[in-house]
């Protein structure tokens, strides 16, 4: 037996998340996003400028779909060849999903939302957005477009993509200004800055923490670290003034989703240590970062 190969309902739970997580963005496309004519970050938005555009000015409508599988066809590519099959494909069908779902959905339910405030399509708008990216990430996949190059850039180059990606998406929302309005383009960052605020609060996935323990049980502790995690850690000797006996400090950086966990079961080996758990903003050097399957 393969003892790589994932479990049924492992399987099924990713497919499951990566399918509600395109429902809705679909849903949120036609309806808070199309509400406040806004334009979102990376190919979605992209995608909303064209169509919007070629439709304006040359009168032909080209369905959301189309555009949207065509701007993906070659990061597509080279995520597959180079980050990794499962987690390409998976993010495959989720734009698949979303983007048919966007030109198929049934008016009945677009209809449930009629706002008739910008800002209120934009904030709400962007709230469902980060849900629906969420939903995704924690199925071990992503909403496909900016995102491949960006972790295309990360994990090949160990290069930070994101500012490449912020800079496009003020040219798409410079040209959407120039084109349609400056409002919408004003609105959209709104959305942008709800997107990303509320994503930070609800994946800490890319996240690090730093934890400082002390401990009587070192080499305990640090087998728990390793792991769990794959870090490692570094063991510093000390005492503490208040009962006057030797203790070692580990310094050790993870990965915040993993930080309750790690807390758990070092209470489990050592209900006396002392956990001190820091928000790290940068780190240079190694560090594991776990491969996408």
């Amino acid at each position: 037996m393969d003892s790589t190969r994932q479990p049924a309902g492992s399987t099924l739970k990713r497919l499951c998340l990566i399918l509600l997580s395109s429902v809705l963005m679909a849903f949120n496309i036609n309806t808070f996003i199309h509400a406040g004519s806004l334009i979102p970050g990376g190919f979605t938005g992209l995608t909303l400028l064209i169509q919007e555009t070629v439709l304006r000015f040359g009168n032909v409508r080209i369905p959301f779909s189309v555009i949207l599988y065509t701007l993906n066809a070659a990061p597509v590519l080279i995520c597959f060849k180079y980050i990794g099959k499962k987690f390409t494909l998976y993010s495959c069908l989720q734009v698949a999903v979303s983007g048919f779902l966007t030109d198929w959905m049934p008016p009945m339910f677009i209809e449930i939302i009629q706002l008739h405030d910008t800002l209120l399509s934009a904030v709400f708008g962007g709230l469902l957005n980060a849900v629906s990216i969420t939903l995704c990430l924690y199925a071990g996949a992503s909403s496909g477009g900016t995102d491949f190059i960006a972790i295309f850039i990360s994990e090949k180059y160990r290069r930070d993509a994101w500012n490449y990606i912020f800079a496009g998406n003020c040219v798409v929302l410079a040209a959407a200004a120039w084109l349609f309005a400056l409002d919408r383009a004003l609105y959209s960052i709104i959305f942008q800055f709800t997107v990303t605020m509320a994503l930070s609060f609800f994946y800490r996935g890319y996240q690090q923490r730093t934890m400082l323990i002390v401990t009587i049980k070192p080499d305990e502790v640090y087998a728990l670290i390793r792991d769990m995690t794959h870090h490692a850690a570094t063991s510093l000797m000390g005492r503490g003034f208040f009962q006057r006996k030797k203790r070692v400090l580990l310094y050790s950086v993870v990965s915040a989703d993993e930080v309750n966990s790690l807390i758990a079961g070092i209470k489990q080996i050592d209900p006396g240590a002392f956990i001190n758990v820091l928000k790290t903003e940068q780190i240079n050097g190694r560090f594991y970062i776990r491969p996408r399957d």
